[in-house]
C-alpha cells in the first residue's frame, strides 16, 4: 500500500473449515455436512459465546477491513447452520475494533470463475484511494484462482456493495502449480512502479509462496522464482509478508523498504494446523526474502500464537502507526454448540504487534481500544504464596475479565535441571502441568475454575535452570478445563525468552467465556486456549493465583478488571 495514506485491511482468513480432531487438535477439511447446513441456531448452547471478542450473531465464522475512519470485517459464514456450506462474505463494521454493527453480506459465489467458493483474501489501497480485494475463488474446474473484486460506491462509507469484474480470473495456476493448494493471495506492496503479491502453496512437501507482478494491478505476471520456499512444510497457507521496524514499536507501511527495516514472512501449515514466522531481510531489487538466523524456518520456528490460533492476518493503521494482528481462535466441533457437527471460531482481540529489541522475535499486546471496556477492578500488592498455596481473586466477573500479574521471584536456586531432550514445550506443559510440584513453579492463574476445582485452566510458568541460563517454560493447560470427556482438551506451551535477572515476571491473561488470551513477559510468548467448562459457567466461574513450586513466589502486583461488552451485532 504505497503512499499508505489510508488504512484498509481484510482478514479474510482461511476458508472453509469442517473440523476433524487429530494428534494436534484441529485438521481442515473442505468437506460438505450438507444434513447439518441448516441445522438451527436455538440448539446452540450460549452458555460459552463470548462477551468482548468478535463473533457473528449466530452459526459459522472465519475471518476480517479498515477505510476511510471505519474497520470492515468481511467473515466467511453460513446464514443458514453451524458448519461450512451456503457460504456468503458477511459484512460487519466498526470505528474502534471493539463494537460492531453487521451489515447486509457483502459477497456470493455467482461467476463461474467463484461459483465453487468464495475462499480467503486481502485488500489494497490503490491510487486514487480505491480499495481492492483479491481472494480465491474456486471455478467449474475445481481450481483455485486469484479473482479481484471491488467497491461497486466509492461514495458509500460501507462499502456495502462489491463488484467482481469479467475480467477474472487475474491469476491462473500455470502447469508446474497444483491447483488444489494455490490460494490465500497477500495484501499487495509495490516497489519501482510494479505491484507485488504472494499466493500460497506447495510443491510435494515443500511450501511455497509463490510470487506475482503486475504494473496495472489487472495483468499478473508469475515471477521465475519464489519469493521464499522452505522444504519439508507442506501447504502454506495465509501467507502473510509486511516490514517492521528495527527501532522502536511503530507500524510501518507495506510497501517500505530500507536499511533500518526488516520484513517477516509468515505462513499458516496445512499439515500442522499451526503457524509460523520468520523474521529476515528482502532485497527487492532480485524479489527475495532471506530468513534471519534468529529462529528456525519450518514446524519448529517461532509462532505468533501457541494456542489455538491460525490464518492470522496483520494490517498498518496508518491513523495510529500500528501494525495490527488479528488471528482466528479455532475450536473443535464436539466443543461449545451442540448441533451434531456443528462448531464456531472466533476472532481474538487484535493485536499490536512489534520487533522486540534484541531483534530475535516480535512482541505482540492487545490493541489500547480493549482497555475502554474496563469496570469494576480489584488489586493485590506484595502477596506471597508458598508451596501449595492459592489465592482468590474476587470482586470481579471471572467468566469476563482482564487480569495483569507481575510476579517477584525472590531466588532461583530451587529451579529443576532442565533436559536438552525437552525441545518440545507443548509435550514439556503435558509431563509437568500445573499440579506436578516443582522448584521455582509452577505458579500463575487459575482461569475459568469452579468452586471446588473440579474444573479449572491453569496459565502458568515453570522455570528450569540450563546451563549459563534459566528456561522459562509457559503453559496453558486445557486438562482440567471441563468435566466434558469427549472434548480436545490440549496442554498448550511455548518458551519465554526473557531474562530473568531483574527477577520479576508478568503475566497478562484476557478471560472471556470459552477462551483465554495470554501473554507472558509482555508479549514474548503469547498462548490461545479456547475451552468449554461446564460448572465454571458465567456467575460461576471463579479466579486464583496459584504457586506449586517448592519456592516461594510473590504476587507484586495484581490488576484485575470486570470486562463490559461492547455492541457486537
Amino acid at each position: 500500500m504505497k503512499g499508505g495514506s489510508r488504512l484498509l485491511w481484510f482478514l479474510l482468513s482461511l476458508c472453509c473449515y469442517c473440523v476433524i480432531i487429530n494428534n494436534n487438535g484441529v485438521e481442515g477439511s473442505h468437506r460438505i455436512h450438507r444434513e447439518y447446513q441448516c441445522v438451527p441456531d436455538t440448539k446452540v448452547r450460549q452458555i460459552h459465546r463470548t462477551g468482548y471478542h468478535f463473533q457473528p450473531p449466530k452459526h459459522w465464522i472465519n475471518g476480517p477491513m479498515y477505510y476511510n475512519g471505519i474497520y470492515h470485517l468481511f467473515y466467511q459464514y453460513n446464514p443458514k447452520g453451524a458448519v461450512w456450506g451456503n457460504i456468503v462474505w458477511a459484512h460487519s463494521v466498526s470505528r474502534n475494533l471493539i463494537d460492531w454493527e453487521a451489515l447486509e453480506p457483502a459477497i456470493y459465489p455467482s461467476k463461474p470463475f467463484d461459483i465453487n467458493g468464495c475462499w480467503s483474501g486481502s485488500a489494497t489501497i490503490l491510487p486514487g484511494n480505491k480499495p481492492a480485494i483479491l481472494y480465491t475463488g474456486i471455478d467449474t474446474q475445481q481450481r483455485q484462482v486469484q479473482n479481484i473484486a471491488l467497491p461497486a460506491n466509492l461514495s458509500d462509507p460501507y462499502l456495502r456493495k462489491w463488484v467482481k469484474p469479467d475480467s477474472n480470473p487475474l491469476v491462473v495456476p500455470d502447469v508446474s502449480i497444483n491447483a488444489s493448494t494455490f490460494r490465500d493471495p497477500t495484501t499487495a506492496w509495490r516497489v519501482n512502479g510494479h505491484w507485488r503479491i504472494l499466493v500460497g502453496g506447495r510443491k510435494k512437501r515443500r511450501g511455497i509462496a509463490y510470487l506475482y507482478r503486475s504494473r496495472d494491478f489487472m495483468t499478473w505476471i508469475k515471477a521465475k522464482h519464489p519469493l521464499h520456499s522452505a522444504q519439508n512444510t507442506g501447504n502454506w497457507e495465509c501467507p502473510d509478508f509486511f516490514p517492521v521496524a528495527l527501532y522502536g514499536e511503530r507500524g510501518l507501511d507495506t510497501s517500505v523498504t530500507g536499511k533500518n527495516v526488516r520484513h517477516v514472512l509468515k505462513v499458516s501449515l496445512d499439515l500442522t494446523r499451526y503457524e509460523y514466522y520468520t523474521i529476515g531481510r528482502y532485497y527487492p531489487e532480485i524479489d527475495r526474502y532471506i530468513p534471519g538466523n534468529t529462529s528456525a524456518d519450518g514446524w519448529s520456528g517461532l509462532r505468533y500464537d501457541y494456542g489455538n490460533f491460525y490464518a492470522s492476518k496483520t494490517f498498518f493503521d496508518a491513523e495510529k502507526k500500528r501494525r495490527i494482528l488479528w488471528g482466528w481462535a479455532n475450536e473443535s466441533d464436539t466443543a461449545a454448540n451442540d448441533t451434531a457437527k456443528g462448531w464456531a471460531g472466533i476472532q481474538t482481540i487484535p493485536r499490536t504487534l512489534w520487533l522486540d529489541k534484541g531483534k530475535k522475535q516480535l512482541l505482540q499486546w492487545p490493541i489500547e481500544e480493549v482497555n475502554t471496556l474496563r469496570g469494576q477492578k480489584i488489586q493485590l500488592r506484595n502477596q506471597e504464596l508458598k508451596m501449595g498455596e492459592h489465592v482468590e481473586i474476587s470482586g470481579i466477573t471471572a467468566a469476563q475479565a482482564d487480569v495483569e500479574v507481575t510476579f517477584s521471584l525472590p531466588s532461583l536456586d530451587k529451579a529443576e535441571e532442565f533436559d536438552p531432550r525437552w525441545v518440545n514445550a507443548q509435550d514439556l506443559c503435558g509431563m509437568k502441568g500445573s499440579t506436578v510440584q516443582g522448584g521455582v513453579g509452577p505458579f500463575g492463574l487459575l482461569t475459568l475454575a469452579s468452586e471446588h476445582l473440579e474444573e479449572y485452566t491453569p496459565v502458568f510458568f515453570r522455570i528450569f535452570k540450563a546451563k549459563g541460563k534459566h528456561v522459562v517454560l509457559m503453559c496453558s493447560d486445557a486438562k482440567s478445563s471441563s468435566l466434558r470427556t469427549e472434548l480436545y482438551k490440549p496442554s498448550f506451551a511455548g518458551f519465554v525468552d526473557v531474562d530473568l535477572k531483574d527477577g520479576v515476571l508478568s503475566l497478562r491473561s484476557l478471560i472471556d467465556h470459552s477462551v483465554v488470551e495470554s501473554f507472558g513477559a509482555g508479549g514474548k510468548t503469547c498462548i490461545t486456549s479456547r475451552v468449554y467448562p461446564t460448572l465454571a459457567v458465567s456467575k460461576k466461574a471463579h479466579l486464583h493465583a496459584f504457586n506449586n513450586g517448592t519456592e516461594a513466589v510473590t504476587i507484586k502486583k495484581l490488576n484485575a478488571w470486570t470486562m463490559h461488552r461492547p455492541q457486537m451485532n
